[in-house]
């Protein structure tokens, strides 16, 4: 698959602030399981550059916050990998690809990750045996927990998709 540069940087971008955003939170004192800090730049990604490089920038992003970081820990680092790699994926696939509109796309796809996530502790406890926490704590975490992290990310990923696409077509001239 062939990529525009602009996308390729955006990405990259896009993954820095995955990276800068969740140590900001951690430096400040605040907890990243109820901002969820990292989620916000997947999403973006996927809802802007499409549902490839959305998946890479999800799995990708909480790997190297693990490398430099040592946050998420392991094992809850493969917990991440997967629930935003596929808010990446499902995002951009919801969006760019099948054309729903934003904001269904955008829940749709916290949905689908959080599922996602506690998905995998149930193969992650059953095929390495790894003591996880349950399933339904995952999911109560992710959601009562993070409730101020979905609101913020429910109000400002609209804003900035929106005036990425607007800016994207004044400077195409479209």
């Amino acid at each position: 698959m062939k990529y525009k540069t602009k996308d390729l940087v955006m990405a990259a971008v896009l993954l820095a602030i995955g990276i800068v955003l969740p140590m900001a939170f951690h430096m400040s004192g605040i907890k990243g399981s109820i901002f969820s800090p990292m989620h916000l730049p997947v999403l973006l990604a996927g809802l802007i550059l499409g549902p490839s490089l959305g998946l890479v920038v999800g799995i990708l992003a909480p790997i190297l916050n693990s490398l430099i970081t040592g946050m998420p820990q392991i094992p809850f680092l493969w917990i991440m990998v997967v629930e935003l790699g596929f808010y990446g994926l499902i995002s951009g696939l919801l969006y760019k690809k099948i054309g729903m509109k934003l904001m269904p796309s955008l829940i749709f796809s916290m949905i689908i990750g959080r599922i996602g996530g506690a998905l995998s502790i149930i193969l992650f406890t059953l095929v390495f045996g790894l003591k996880l926490p349950s399933p339904m704590l995952f999911l109560k975490g992710s959601t009562i927990t993070a409730i101020p992290g979905i609101i913020i990310q429910i109000l400002l990923i609209p804003i900035l998709v929106n005036f990425y696409s607007n800016k994207n077509r004044s400077i195409l001239g479209q």
